[in-house]
């Protein structure tokens, strides 16, 4: 390595002083945030909220200061089915309780886990990403799907929102406290060869957080009474065995649905399928599985779910390039390289491989525009409130969906029988790391 030289520094204090463009800027950003300083306003003439096809949907909901987006997400799609079954102007499933089951689940598979590396050295790099990563409250489709085949699903009013569920972050730090508290001590016991006693720590660790969960998020139903007001203001009640009886009665199989990725790196070719080590929440459910495809062919897919006037489960790096509070994402509309004269360009694959990209963020798409048959900006249903956006409805530009969109969830029978049978092929297992195991 080398040392900077202060002649290297004073050289660069001259150039940087007659550098006329960069006082300006400076003396902009002491009373600007950067983003207004780089906007483009002409780019706002390419995003107004029109299209092409454009699906009708409900109000938006509302994920607060949590991470379940992917949840409310698959929600979304899955309450449609409900809403037009009978007749619903406005209607909500339960957040509360799918974030529930999926916090017990992540919680029992972290335990299990450690099983694994009770005897490793304790600088094992899996180990210390699970002891890093610890439980979440984000999650990918088939995790979702998982959820809904063993607890089913339940009507909003059923499990409302609890502060806690709205506002996860101390409980996930007390829980993840506990989890790494239990890896110490079991590996310690095991250590010494004393595995029964391990198990039993295990049970009751499982046990203490179970209790744990019911305290924060309220005490799960096994039985449902659904009262609904249809469109014709009339009223009704329906009651459900299980929250399982009140998924199946709807008729919709989620595995149905492929997980599509556009992950253009050179050690994921595509027309292959990916899982991801030590990925999961419920043991034994759906396991994570990807299909590679290039960007071109997963909107193809897309716009072909949106032309039968299905919306499409998604998920995309939203951390760039955006307006939160219009509603826009586009990277056309922000020119941080004229502003600062300065290349931050990179590929996608650059983006993947060198930490600078991943999905984190799940949606769903409810429209899209298509000019001479090719999208140039495409309607979301967000989670994040109906104070934001138009109404909590989002835009992403046509380039900016092509470079920071990963994953988009389709039905099967869009794909051809190539495209199903390599979906189908054994995966190739990703490690834990990987940026395709991101979590939305």
């Amino acid at each position: 390595m080398k040392a900077v030289s202060l002649k290297t520094i004073e050289n660069m204090h001259e150039s940087y002083q007659q550098n006329t463009h960069q006082k300006a800027i400076r003396r902009a950003l002491a009373k600007n945030p950067m983003d207004s300083i780089a906007y483009v306003t002409e780019a706002e003439q390419n995003t107004q909220f029109r299209f092409s096809i454009d699906i009708e949907t409900l109000p938006v909901t509302n994920q607060k200061a949590s991470g379940r987006c992917w949840l409310f997400a698959g929600l979304n799609i899955v309450r449609e089915l409900v809403a037009k079954k009978y007749q619903l102007k406005d209607f909500e499933l339960s957040q509360n309780y799918q974030a529930f089951w999926d916090k017990f689940e992540k919680i029992n598979y972290f335990l299990e886990a450690m099983d694994d590396f009770l005897t490793c050295d304790g600088d094992d790099r899996t180990l210390k990403h699970l002891l890093q990563m610890g439980i979440q409250d984000g999650g990918q489709w088939d995790m979702f799907v998982s959820l809904v085949d063993k607890y089913g699903i339940v009507p909003k009013d059923q499990m409302p929102e609890t502060y806690a569920s709205s506002n996860t972050a101390a409980m996930n730090k007390l829980i993840n406290i506990k989890l790494r508290k239990y890896a110490a001590e079991a590996r310690i016991l095991a250590s010494s060869h004393l595995l029964k006693e391990k198990d039993a720590l295990k049970a009751s660790v499982l046990e203490e957080l179970y209790g744990f969960l019911c305290t924060n998020f309220g005490v799960s139903p096994t039985k449902i009474d659904f009262e609904y007001v249809n469109k014709q203001n009339e009223y009704n009640k329906s009651s459900f065995d299980s929250p399982k009886s009140f998924f199946d009665h709807l008729g919709l199989s989620l595995h149905d649905y492929v997980s599509i990725i556009d992950s253009p790196t050179q050690d994921k070719p595509y027309m292959r399928s990916y899982t991801i080590a030590y990925l999961g929440n419920v043991i034994g459910g759906k396991p994570i599985v990807h299909l590679n495809l290039p960007m071109s062919r997963l909107k193809e897919l897309v716009i072909g779910q949106l032309k039968d006037k299905e919306i499409v489960w998604f998920g995309a790096d939203v951390a760039r390039d955006g307006d939160r509070e219009k509603g826009i994402w586009d990277d056309q509309a922000y020119d941080y390289e004229t502003a600062f004269q300065m290349h931050f360009s990179m590929t996608k694959e650059q983006k993947l491989d060198y930490l600078q990209g991943a999905m984190n963020h799940a949606m769903v798409i409810t429209g899209v525009n298509l000019e001479n048959g090719q999208p140039n900006k495409w309607k979301i249903e967000n989670s994040w409130g109906a104070d934001r956006g138009q109404k909590g409805y989002y835009l992403m530009s046509g380039t900016w969906f092509d470079q920071n969109t990963y994953q988009a969830v389709v039905h099967k029978k869009y794909l051809t029988e190539v495209e199903l049978n390599a979906y189908q092929s054994k995966p190739i297992v990703l490690k834990p790391w990987d940026p395709m195991g991101s979590l939305a």
